[in-house]
């Protein structure tokens, strides 16, 4: 992936360093786990399905230690930056074209715990977009995550993980992601699930798009397709359950099956069309 000839956004913080728990580590205690729950609810997500994610992550309570910043302008800024910059191109002109504006969402680069318009960000919910301050929160240590723990390789892979996030930036410009929230209240479970289901599988196929115009204009290489559907295959909810040796039980979903997600990336980067990524359509 040919990321250094992206344009670099300027709409990146750096938080990295900032924070933390302290020598002792940071624990998730009384406050920890009502900020999960408050970003699971205002994020369409399950709050035990999140809850169990932070313990599996973290071995049963502590989140991450202190860390310190990185150097100013490491390659990993660089690299975030840059993607963000490069969907910033597309997606002004891919709303232009639909007669809609495009502002620019921020990134915030954390790697100790850091306030955000959802609630507490931690490294152990992984990365993640917040509509009531339209910006997409990210530890780059997701990524090593990504690499060592779920096999999935390749600098197209990282982008891809953004590109989902940004993606749902553009369903809150659209208004998508109110309407969404709107319908799953009073809803049972399952079938709350099942429309935050369709608003992930809407972001997977927006990164799709994303990464359809990248590669016309000669930014990806062979290969980083690949890369980016191995990513999507790791983190699909029935591959995580399976693999924290839990039963699949598909009503408990929130983001879609391995297949799904793999599906409607790939729809997405072969359509290159907005228009293509109608999941709440009905149709497969």
């Amino acid at each position: 992936m040919r990321w250094k000839d992206m344009r670099e956004s300027a709409n990146v913080e750096d938080r990295r360093g900032q924070g933390g728990g302290g020598r002792g580590g940071f624990r998730l205690g009384i406050g920890g786990i009502i900020a999960v729950v408050v970003i699971s609810l205002l994020l369409g997500k399950n709050p035990l399905e999140m809850l169990g994610l932070v313990s599996q992550f973290t071995g049963g309570g502590q989140v991450n230690q202190q860390q310190a910043a990185p150097a100013a302008n490491d390659e990993g800024k660089q690299f975030a930056a840059r993607v963000l910059g490069d969907t910033e191109d597309t997606w002004t002109k891919l709303l232009a074209d639909n007669g809609m504006a495009y502002k620019a969402p921020q990134l915030v680069l954390f790697n100790n715990p850091t306030h955000s318009g959802c609630g507490q960000a931690v490294s152990a919910i992984g990365p993640f977009y917040c509509p009531a301050d339209s910006t997409v929160y990210l530890d780059l240590g997701f990524f090593r995550e990504l690499n060592q723990r779920f096999g999935a390789k390749g600098e197209f892979a990282q982008a891809y993980v953004i590109a989902h996030e940004v993606g749902h930036h553009v369903q809150n410009l659209m208004g998508i992601s109110d309407k969404v929230h709107r319908l799953q209240k009073g809803k049972g479970e399952a079938a709350a699930n099942a429309l935050s289901v369709k608003l992930e599988l809407q972001a997977d196929c927006l990164a799709g798009v994303w990464g359809h115009y990248a590669q016309s204009r000669g930014l990806l290489e062979a290969g980083d397709l690949q890369d980016a559907l191995t990513a999507a295959q790791a983190i699909g909810d029935d591959t995580l359950q399976r693999n924290a040796g839990r039963n699949v039980t598909p009503d408990s979903f929130t983001h879609g099956s391995s297949a799904e997600r793999m599906q409607w990336l790939q729809r997405g980067f072969d359509s290159g069309q907005m228009q293509d990524c109608n999941t709440f359509g009905g149709k497969g």
